[in-house]
């Protein structure tokens, strides 16, 4: 293999042991994103107020100026301009060819990923040493609970 292709190797083996470490924690940010809201609602503070041992929380009015949404903004113009209201709506509904590079990426059949080569991504990903080996395990458990199967190709938009 020369050089330039062992270069393009490592390069492409970074890309699809980052894909694979990103599916556990992407899945794992997304449940606590749905989490966080769901246990602040049902937090019930008397007098909006509490301050407790360990922590405090507090229920706060804000007041400040915030953007209409996009869907809200074209229904309001089109209830203002109906004429191009309508063509906006039909300038917005039409759709498109679009042409975006991808790039497609994958293993080789028989080939897998080596602890090495995750280990190697963590640590540029500002991981120390012991803690990429650390997490390492964890990491790749809760991977393979939850991601597709690994010898499908995967894409990503590259332009």
């Amino acid at each position: 293999m020369t050089n330039k292709n062992e270069t393009l190797e490592r390069q492409i083996i970074e890309l699809v042991a980052i894909d694979r470490i990103g599916i556990p924690i992407k899945s794992m940010a997304g449940k606590i994103d749905r989490q966080k809201p769901k246990l602040a609602e049902g937090i019930a503070l008397p007098e909006n107020n509490y301050s407790g041992e360990r922590v405090y929380a507090r229920i706060q009015d804000e007041e400040g100026m915030k953007a209409r949404g996009m869907s809200g903004a074209i229904n309001v113009f089109c209830e203002r301009h109906p004429q191009y209201g309508k063509e906006l709506k039909g300038l917005i509904a039409e759709q498109r060819t679009v042409r975006e590079p991808t790039l497609y990426f994958g293993m080789q059949p028989g080939c897998r990923l080596t602890t090495q080569d995750y280990l190697e991504v963590m640590t540029h990903l500002g991981f120390s040493e012991a803690k990429a080996e650390g997490m390492y395990s964890e990491l790749m458990d809760a991977s393979r609970k939850i991601s597709r199967a690994r010898d499908e190709e995967r894409s990503i938009l590259i332009g």
